[in-house]
């Protein structure tokens, strides 16, 4: 441990001796390696403003650039410097990644799919977290294309892997289109009938990764119910309303501005971590969903998905043990995800989004990360 934080302190001297505006690419040669037999690397995507990496293990992306009100660029996501530590986990798994074949939770690590029950394995709450031990973000996926500013992967989650069902071929495209987006999009299909919920888990940070807290930033999210969850964030089954509480982010506040206020579920979640019911206007069109903006650099990002529901993270669990890509310490609150998905738990929760795909249907899913300045 001491090791470690010496070399945080170390890395954030030579860190700051770089000018703002440079855009810093993480070295591709640090990522190569090979993984079950499958080849691992960095690819570059970019557009007018934004650059991003991506590596093929577990879909993650390494690094995003935006500039910010005066034009200077910085690395807006958590990520690690060098594969192995993805690979080997020194503190947050998720850096990053696409998760699933069924994102968010699953009680007890089990569901029942036309009588027959299936098992999963278990964390220490006894729950199945963002598709067990392997999902899709510990595996390699295939790189189908590349563009100067796409990247199609390509995974067939196999039956069986995790406990989970069917052969899950999944297709995923990410994109920085000409509106300065960040697109994800999601096909999957099945030869066995089983339950899907893919998300993003890219951890925002809109002044740069470990430049200080995010309860700062100015949060939005188009939804006015919750789902409540129990102490280990397992949803009751119950949907109720914001008003009057500190989730009721409806008009744009500080992410900071409730989080002392003595509330049940601000306890269970040790802050945010819940999973907000969105108000859509349609089931399947593509929606504003979230914003969320930085004050001191006027960065700014809107959140649209055609899914039902947002998972807002506040980086409760970080303690700073860990560095980030440029030596910094990854710490508590500096950072957030906003997962576009159905809803936790789905599969135990007769009320709850349908998230069973059947052989012959597709699984489709859109989330967009849009970026700009004010």
């Amino acid at each position: 441990m001491k090791r470690i934080l010496a070399l945080c302190a170390v890395c954030v001297i030579i860190a700051s001796c770089a000018p703002k505006s440079e855009i810093n690419l993480m070295p591709a040669e640090d990522f190569v390696t090979v993984v079950d037999g499958k080849d691992v690397a960095l690819y570059t995507l970019k557009n007018a403003d934004l650059t991003m990496q991506v590596t093929n293990f577990g879909a993650r992306v390494v690094s995003l650039w935006t500039p910010d009100r005066n034009g200077n660029h910085e690395d807006i996501v958590l990520g690690y410097n060098n594969i192995d530590q993805y690979v080997n986990n020194p503190g947050e798994r998720f850096l990053g990644a696409v998760v699933g074949p069924y994102a968010n939770r699953i009680a007890n690590g089990t569901y029942t799919i036309d009588g027959q029950v299936y098992t999963f394995p278990q964390n220490n709450n006894g729950q199945t977290l963002h598709g067990g031990l392997k999902g899709v973000d510990m595996v390699v996926w295939d790189v189908v294309a590349v563009t100067d500013s796409s990247i199609l992967l390509s995974y067939l989650h196999p039956d069986g892997q995790d406990g989970m069902p069917g052969n899950l071929k999944i297709d995923m495209t990410y994109t920085l289109t000409a509106d300065n987006e960040f697109k994800v999009e999601y096909v999957a299909e099945t030869d066995k009938a089983t339950h899907v919920n893919m998300s993003h888990h890219s951890f925002f940070n809109l002044k740069g990764e470990g430049n200080g807290t995010v309860n700062d930033h100015v949060l939005m999210i188009r939804a006015s119910k919750t789902t409540p969850v129990d102490e280990v964030l397992i949803p009751y089954g119950t949907i109720v309303d914001v008003e009057g509480t500190p989730f009721d982010f409806r008009e744009p506040k500080e992410i900071g501005r409730d989080l002392d206020m003595d509330d049940q579920q601000l306890r269970n979640g040790a802050g945010y971590d819940h999973n907000w019911v969105l108000d859509k206007q349609s089931c399947c069109d593509v929606e504003l969903a979230a914003s969320v903006y930085d004050p001191s650099t006027g960065r700014y990002m809107e959140v649209y998905t055609d899914q039902p529901a947002l998972q807002f993270y506040g980086g409760n669990f970080f303690d700073g043990s860990t560095c980030g890509k440029y030596g910094r310490p990854l710490r508590y609150r500096e950072s957030i995800a906003l997962e576009t998905q159905k809803y936790p738990d789905s599969p135990n929760h007769d009320n709850f989004t349908d998230t069973l795909l059947r052989p012959g249907e597709k699984y489709e899913h859109v989330c967009i990360y849009r970026f700009g300045t004010k």
